[in-house]
């Protein structure tokens, strides 16, 4: 029975979150390519559904119009649609990197499937996208803005969309690829010796906790320590399920835990 993962590409690793609307065109690319080459090698044994961040260019916006706290001014609406089109730039540089490599790329806007509350996933509408995805085609969803019932409106992280589908499609795997390799005691970006945590269980996890800061950059949806707690609870409630937060900034990487081979970098959540 071939294998379902869910893979998301951070926006740290393919825009620059420091540089408002600005892809790591060069990156993406090298990612596609190693995701082709993860199929060329499995064939029918991998099903993929890809998510991907929305960087300096969805994040940007939604700060700008505080877009993540409802419709708070005059303008709230306004920034709706622009956070709306400014995540779907990024993801149609995605997909067609995807598909001029010859992956069966195919996008699904979260923002005209999706109803939250809050921070709460309400409704997502995922039938075409099973339907995509059985007939060997991989969707692409990306974070995006949601009207929402309590607020107005509201964002949906890929990791929450990522939650909703593995409920329904229990993968064996959950890979977020991002500019850092895996979880660390402290912020990398500041401390250079800064320990990494490989494992992330039962047996750590409160301490863990207590470790975990923002994201580097502009990140209206909680930066790390929501991505790890988001899958850690996750996990916990879908076992023998497994999460990985990594790199993707080496190339190979990404194709090297796509086609199933141990790695020694990365943090695995259990």
């Amino acid at each position: 029975m071939s294998e379902l993962i869910l893979l998301k590409l951070g926006g740290s690793v393919i825009t620059d979150k420091t540089q408002p609307f600005t892809a790591r065109l060069d990156v993406i690319e090298r990612l596609a390519q190693e995701i082709k080459n993860a199929f060329t090698e499995r064939g029918d044994d991998l099903r993929l559904i890809i998510g991907h961040g929305s960087g300096s260019f969805g994040h940007e916006v939604a700060a700008r119009y505080q877009t993540h706290k409802g419709a708070v001014g005059p303008d709230s609406w306004l920034g709706f649609a622009e956070v709306a089109h400014a995540a779907a730039e990024l993801n149609h540089i995605v997909v067609n990197a995807l598909r001029r490599v010859g992956v069966p790329a195919i996008r699904f806007q979260p923002s005209a499937s999706t109803r939250t509350r809050g921070e709460q996933l309400m409704y997502f509408e995922t039938f075409p996208l099973k339907e995509a995805l059985k007939h060997d085609l991989v969707p692409v969803i990306y974070g995006d803005v949601s009207v929402d019932a309590a607020q107005g409106m509201s964002i949906v992280s890929t990791e929450v969309l990522f939650d909703n589908l593995a409920r329904e499609l229990t993968p064996s795997r959950i890979i977020l690829a991002g500019q850092v390799d895996g979880v660390y005691k402290a912020d990398p970006n500041i401390n250079p010796d800064a320990e990494l945590i490989e494992d992330i269980d039962r047996t750590n996890w409160e301490e863990v906790e207590t470790m975990l800061g923002g994201s580097h950059g502009t990140d209206v949806t909680g930066g790390m320590f929501t991505k790890v707690r988001d899958m850690y609870r996750l996990t916990l409630a879908m076992p023998p399920m497994q999460a990985m937060i990594m790199s993707a900034e080496e190339a190979g990487n990404v194709e090297a835990v796509l086609k199933g081979q141990m790695v020694s970098f990365g943090t695995l959540i259990n």
